[in-house]
């Protein structure tokens, strides 16, 4: 079984383990003041082109959002996020269960508009009884979002703008930020973001690190006793440099970029091959994440030899379902999945 239903299965890139193995029996100082984590921290520094702001590690994407949504807000304050948004889908509730509702809007191809933010906004303040209402502070978006789309620097600066003219706090997801800032169509990077956002997140754990996301705060605000915050939401490992480790080695040479590009063009084959063969999509995608729409009769095969997500019905007997690269996908299972996607033609 050859699996494309996620860009995590795998462990970590050969190169990382390499590090963690040549530096496993060292002794440093624990919860993330080592000097691995610091000039894992100088690297991405360096790549946003800022000395001024703040990189913190941390383990997993939950687990992130929640302290810097947390970090960002005082209790009466809430989160503005597309209705497709990861913490409003997938997360079990963590930011409402820590007290700080999400309020959802509705997206188009999973993505906000500063329009949108905008109204929300105004809706709001102009609300006679806004005082009993939750107060939007945080504006949080991922990039890609959840169904592989990308924001581009107009998109971006737009909804910055806005945040900025009414006081809000700009957060971007970035889980699989490599898959957007290499996918062929994209006109941001990580100096962009580090000048448009308030807090974004580089994402280690689906682009080829065992775990880890690294956490970038640019708000002094948000920078606030954000230490203090990672220990009381349980975010601070003893063992912090493993996480160092692990950064440094994806950012030294940009292993990092190269990973997510080989797992774009992965995915762009794989996309070519639907589309030849007469499939649509839920929507377009240029990155690791493709949602191809197929008869459930066709899915019921394909499902014989590969692994794949489904992601909704899209009519009483074809569904839309996602095939996911990583890292790791390797050319020859690709060409299997498109020899047996050559096999179903669609006739619709």
């Amino acid at each position: 079984m050859l699996r494309f239903n996620c860009d995590y299965s795998e462990g970590a890139h050969p190169k990382v383990l390499e590090k963690l193995v040549e530096t496993n029996m060292e002794q440093t100082a624990g919860y993330g003041a080592d000097p691995y984590c610091a000039r894992a921290a100088q690297l991405i520094k360096s790549k946003c082109g800022r000395d001024d702001i703040d990189v913190h590690f941390l383990v997993g994407g939950t687990q992130t959002n929640l302290t810097v949504i947390t970090a960002a807000l005082r209790p009466h304050q809430g989160v503005i996020s597309a209705h497709t948004g990861h913490i409003n889908t997938h997360e079990t509730g963590a930011i409402e269960a820590n007290g700080h509702k999400v309020l959802a809007l509705p997206a188009v191809d999973g993505k906000l508009t500063a329009q949108a933010v905008q109204d929300c906004y105004e809706a709001h303040v102009n609300d006679e009884t806004r005082e009993h209402i939750v107060q939007p502070k945080l504006v949080y978006i991922s990039n890609p979002t959840e169904i592989g789309t990308i924001y581009s620097r107009a998109e971006l600066s737009g909804i910055s703008e806005v945040c900025r003219k009414n006081d809000l706090f700009l957060y971007v997801d970035g889980a699989r930020l490599g898959y957007a800032l290499c996918a062929e169509d994209n006109d941001l990077d990580l100096p962009a973001l580090a000048r448009l956002c308030d807090a974004f997140y580089i994402g280690g754990t689906k682009i080829g690190a065992l775990f880890g996301e690294a956490v970038v705060l640019c708000s002094d605000k948000i920078k606030r006793d954000f230490r203090y915050i990672i220990k009381q939401k349980g975010g601070m490992l003893a063992k912090g440099r493993l996480l160092g480790v692990q950064f440094a080695a994806l950012f030294e040479k940009d292993l990092y970029f190269e990973m997510a590009s080989h797992a774009n063009r992965m995915a762009l084959l794989i996309k070519a091959a639907f589309k030849r063969n007469g499939y649509g999509f839920l929507v377009e995608s240029t990155t690791n994440q493709q949602f191809p729409i197929i008869p459930d009769e066709i899915l019921s095969k394909l499902k014989e030899k590969f692994e794949y997500s489904f992601w909704e019905k899209v009519s009483a007997d074809a569904s839309a379902v996602r095939f996911c690269t990583s890292w790791a996908t390797e050319p020859d299972a690709v060409r299997q999945l498109i020899e047996e996607i050559d096999k179903y033609r669609s006739v619709a």
